[in-house]
């Protein structure tokens, strides 16, 4: 069996009271989310306007739910 290695995204902290973590990689648009409940969520094809709205919003959580959570094709990794 082959083993598919995951590319790393290195996360950074946001403000927010259900995302603890962002990470994104503009070249391969993969959006990683960490939540405060420490699982971490994978979601790909996501475009660079939308990882720029999405951290400009004033609720990070309230735009995740609003346009990422349903919205992409996602994995979870932990």
């Amino acid at each position: 069996m082959k083993h598919r290695r995951r590319a790393r995204v290195i996360r950074w902290p946001v403000t927010s009271s259900v995302i603890k973590t962002v990470g994104y990689d503009p070249a391969r648009r993969i959006l990683d989310v960490e939540f405060h409940n420490e699982h971490v969520y994978r979601y790909e094809d996501v475009d660079n306007a939308v990882y720029a709205e999405f951290m400009a919003a004033e609720s990070k959580g309230r735009y995740f739910n609003e346009h990422i959570q349903y919205g992409y094709e996602f994995e979870r990794l932990t």
